[in-house]
């Protein structure tokens, strides 16, 4: 079988050396290029020591004249990802967006929240939210997949089989979510230093986080109406996995709510229904999602508690799940 020849954009940062790490054991991909500004030249298993004897290639710079694949990773941050995915598009090559970029079906709703107008507003009607167990079957035909937010995978993923059967109500909803410090990106910032974060924790982003617009997006075209949340993050020492706490108000009487989700998340490879509280340790480098979920009888709330790796199935594996799907592999090849 002829091998799908994949790019990374971005390859120096975490959700790039993570892109780095599923894909060299992707039987059917070849990486040809590594692109990054800042170590353009080096060797890439000289910035990263984990990938000698398996790349022996060299960062380049970024040129889009110069990519030679069939499908692009766009590892970059947002307000970046979109100065590239047009040319791309416009060469045939399939363009799988891990930035926030092409996640907003409204270019208002992004300035909104990343405050600056889109630079590509014409490709949000094209995208594809990149979240396989809601939108599978349009993201095989998808050409520009936006991968989805961290936060939001934890958040949605908890969130979806309660709020589709009809179990809760979509208002009053509240979301904590604990998250590593490897979720901030791999960059040099005093909030983000060993010293900083080691034995602390601390909310950030309150009470409007950047990644609400997308989670409420998705949440109302679940509801069918307009969803509204509250969602406080939190920085915990750290260095990957996202655990997300989720409280709903029940619209119904819940006969067996863990039976609820089971039934929805019945054939997803990838997430997993338990009895036990889910922890981060049991999803960390891995392509999972651990859920699980109690009713709370004296409040008359459904407590869900969600646990992905945020750099794996919040970022680089889920980006490689919905490669598969974009070219016709088994979702699970490379990621098991």
């Amino acid at each position: 079988m002829k091998k799908t020849k994949a790019a990374i954009v971005g390859a120096s940062g975490y959700s790039g050396q993570e892109l780095i790490r599923w894909l060299l054991r992707h039987p059917h991909v070849e990486i040809t290029q590594f692109t990054s500004r800042q170590y353009a030249g080096k060797a890439v298993a000289e910035v990263f020591p984990r990938f000698r004897g398996q790349v022996s290639a060299a960062f380049t710079e970024p040129d889009v004249n110069r990519i030679d694949a069939d499908a692009v990773f766009l590892a970059l941050p947002h307000g970046v990802a979109a100065e590239f995915a047009p040319a791309l598009l416009q060469k045939g090559i399939k363009v799988l967006d891990l930035s926030a970029d092409f996640r907003h079906k409204s270019a208002a709703i992004y300035q909104e929240f990343y405050e600056h107008e889109h630079p590509a507003p014409d490709l949000l009607k094209q995208s594809v939210y990149g979240l396989p167990e809601i939108h599978r079957e349009k993201i095989r035909n998808a050409k520009l997949v936006a991968c989805p937010g961290c936060y939001p995978t934890s958040i949605i993923l908890g969130i979806a089989p309660a709020l589709k059967s009809g179990l809760v109500k979509s208002d009053g909803i509240i979301v904590t979510s604990l998250s590593g410090v490897s979720g901030a990106g791999r960059k040099v910032a005093d909030e983000y230093l060993f010293t900083e974060c080691n034995e602390s924790a601390r909310a950030y982003s309150v009470p409007k986080h950047r990644h609400l617009g997308e989670i409420e997006q998705e949440l109302s075209s679940l509801a069918g109406g307009n969803v509204t949340i509250s969602f406080t993050p939190h920085l915990i020492p750290l260095n990957r996995g996202i655990l997300s706490t989720i409280y709903l108000s029940l619209a119904k009487k819940a006969e067996d709510a863990l039976a609820t989700y089971r039934d929805f998340y019945k054939d997803e490879t990838f997430v997993r229904v338990t009895p036990s509280l889910p922890d981060t340790k049991n999803v960390e480098a891995t392509n999972f999602c651990d859920i699980s979920v109690c009713v709370d009888p004296r409040t008359n709330r459904l407590i869900v508690v969600s646990a992905i790796d945020n750099l794996t199935k919040g970022a680089a594996g889920q980006a490689v799940q919905c490669l598969n799907l974009v070219c016709g592999y088994d979702e699970s090849t490379g990621l098991l």
